[in-house]
């Protein structure tokens, strides 16, 4: 089950809607149906890659959806770190699987039931270990309850209708995201040439940057409009791309930055005259 941006990226109070973390992780499969598997969501299974899971307090016949997570010393999900302990042997993190629905219990599917309900069943399926952890609803205000997750850095927030059953491999408005966007003023400093993107960069200590390579949010329009003056821009041409100077100025939305120093997955909003 998938899910959609909340209108205009705006948390809602609503009867029967509930409001949960949005974890900064990899989303995440873990079945006991026959034996113990982890899947992403792409269907690859992962089961090896991770063995601090494999002491796993499911019962057989469980299969839970949630995100799996590595955080950092404060206790807050760290994406880069994720991605680091799923792709290199030599990351040390332990990884940790926050379950937040359930699709099979005691071998029975259960996506046709209201989250309500299985949301019940799945505090009741297992005890909670180190590896091993629940979401739960936030109480109060989902507009405070955003405020106060915005505050505090975290990436944002789910918002779910309690009435919802589990839709199978469906992008649905049962679940609405919320996400805490950074933004940031960039320079358009080049043009892919094979595929869509555009290079960014940041003005820093006096010198301009490469800062990441903006992929979403472009329109034709956009496109159109940075194509009519390119000619006037280019300074030099490789396989790569073609290189303008920085005189052209963007407005950007990204989760964050990396600790690196790099946009993650920026969207495009606007040309900055």
């Amino acid at each position: 089950m998938l899910l959609q941006y909340a209108v205009d990226n705006m948390p809602f109070d609503k009867e029967h809607h509930v409001a949960e973390l949005k974890l900064d992780g990899i989303r995440m499969i873990i079945s006991t149906m026959d034996g113990l598997r982890l899947y992403t969501r792409h269907q690859n299974d992962v089961t090896n890659k991770f063995p601090e899971l494999h002491d796993t307090p499911l019962p057989p016949g469980t299969v839970l959806d949630g995100e799996l997570i590595v955080s950092d010393k404060q206790g807050k999900p760290d994406f880069e770190a994720t991605m680091s302990r799923f792709q290199s042997r030599s990351s040390r993190a332990k990884a940790t699987f926050c379950a937040f629905d359930i699709i099979r219990y005691k071998g029975i599917d259960v996506t046709g039931l209201p989250l309500s309900r299985r949301k019940e069943l799945l505090y009741e399926t297992f005890t909670e270990t180190e590896r091993y952890t629940k979401v739960r609803p936030a109480i109060g205000s989902t507009i405070q309850y955003y405020e106060a997750v915005s505050a505090q850095g975290l990436e944002g927030i789910v918002i779910k209708d309690l009435r919802s059953k589990y839709a199978v491999n469906t992008r649905s408005w049962a679940w609405q995201k919320v996400i805490n966007w950074t933004y940031a003023d960039v320079f358009i400093t080049g043009m892919r040439q094979e595929q869509l993107g555009w290079l960014a960069a940041i003005e820093e200590n006096g010198r301009i940057r490469p800062a990441g390579i903006i992929e979403f949010g472009i329109n034709s329009e956009h496109k159109q409009a940075l194509r009519s003056i390119q000619d006037k821009l280019v300074y030099k041409e490789d396989q790569f791309a073609k290189h303008f100077r920085p005189l052209i100025r963007a407005r950007v939305k990204t989760r964050n930055w990396t600790k690196n120093g790099m946009l993650r997955s920026p969207v495009f909003e606007e040309f900055i005259l």
